[in-house]
């Protein structure tokens, strides 16, 4: 199936750590982006988990991001599916089908744990400008490494409108909002 349905979909969102962000190339703006697809999922009852690479060492992922996250799994695998990711998407969404995946590195851990869920059979989005890297060409160089080993890579407002489906959505109206209020 090409397009995604928000009935059997969950929103992961790796490592938007906060001594990690202000080295990312445009970090805040993955931040942001990565806040509103957590606030739409939320709104539209899509469990959110969040990912943290070695937290004792790289601190807490970005604190708006760790309170929009139902939960938050440390790691020290770069493949946060290593480290249970699997079992607590399975817990937080029966029936699971898809993911959707965002953040940092795109070229490392978000990589890793993308191939590592379409391994486990899933079915995953990439939003490739909630993501970022250090550098611009590791960014680019891991859209399309994950798009050649069968991700789809799409945007934020993608993801947003095919949650939706249809205008008449009853919570259209409410990401419609959450959308204009986030201005990016």
């Amino acid at each position: 199936m090409n397009t995604m349905n928000a009935a059997h979909a969950a929103l992961v969102l790796v490592d938007y750590q906060t001594r990690l962000m202000p080295a990312i190339h445009a970090g805040q703006e993955a931040v942001a982006r990565g806040l509103l697809l957590a606030q739409a999922a939320q709104i539209l009852e899509i469990a959110v988990l969040g990912t943290e690479q070695n937290p004792a060492g790289l601190g807490p992922n970005d604190p708006a991001i760790r309170a929009a996250c139902q939960s938050t799994l440390a790691k020290t695998h770069f493949d946060a599916c290593e480290d249970g990711l699997l079992p607590a998407l399975q817990q937080a969404r029966p029936g699971l089908q898809e993911v959707v995946v965002a953040g940092c590195e795109a070229h490392v851990c978000l990589l890793q744990t993308a191939l590592g869920l379409m391994r486990a059979g899933l079915r995953v989005w990439v939003v490739a400008n909630a993501c970022g890297s250090r550098r611009a060409s590791d960014h680019a160089a891991a859209m399309q490494r994950l798009q050649q080993a069968g991700a789809t890579i799409v945007t934020h407002e993608m993801v947003l409108f095919e949650w939706l489906h249809d205008c008449r959505h009853p919570r259209f109206k409410d990401v419609l909002a959450v959308i204009k209020s986030a201005g990016v």
